[in-house]
């Protein structure tokens, strides 16, 4: 069994490798024809300054092309060295190493759930009412009450009617 590296299936370094390519032959080409066309201008004394203006930014934009095609195919060269030079090891499937833990099945509660389950059946139901019959009493604004731990703390009983009791 031979293993390729991760770079040889990777689609984005194929297309810079792509990319490269075709911006180095497209600006190979605009850059050769545009300075050909421009020399045989000149040299026949028919060139126009179209011809030689404008002819000269069409090779600058080749050149730049070219250039451009040239460090993006370096790049994915240094990729695919980087690549080979740190080599990873091949994947495994879960029989095949022993150190993995077994996979949980999709059919077995998660412990998580398992313990809230638990918790719900242990907790009194919903529906029993909780009683307090104890109640904090807070002074009002503009009473001349002073405020303190004793005014904070007292609490007054209801009775069963619901009405607070005076003190």
């Amino acid at each position: 069994m031979t293993v390729h590296p991760r770079l040889v299936r990777s689609i984005p370094f194929w297309i810079l490798v792509a990319g490269s390519v075709a911006a180095i032959g497209g600006g190979a080409y605009i850059l050769v024809e545009k300075l050909s066309n421009m020399e045989a201008t000149i040299l026949d004394n028919t060139a126009t300054g179209v011809d030689v203006y404008v002819g000269q930014i069409w090779g600058v934009f080749g050149g730049i092309l070219l250039g451009a095609g040239v460090v993006g195919l370096a790049l994915a060269l240094a990729a695919a060295a980087l690549s080979s030079a740190f080599p990873r090891e091949p994947r495994s499937t879960a029989g095949d190493r022993d150190d993995l833990a077994p996979v949980a099945l999709a059919s077995e509660p998660v412990a998580s759930e398992r313990a809230a389950s638990e918790r719900a059946a242990s907790e009194p139901a919903a529906s029993e009412p909780v009683a307090s019959t104890e109640t904090t009493a807070v002074p009002t604004a503009g009473t001349a009450e002073p405020v303190g731990p004793d005014a904070a703390t007292s609490s007054t009983l209801e009775s069963p009617s619901g009405d607070a009791q005076q003190r």
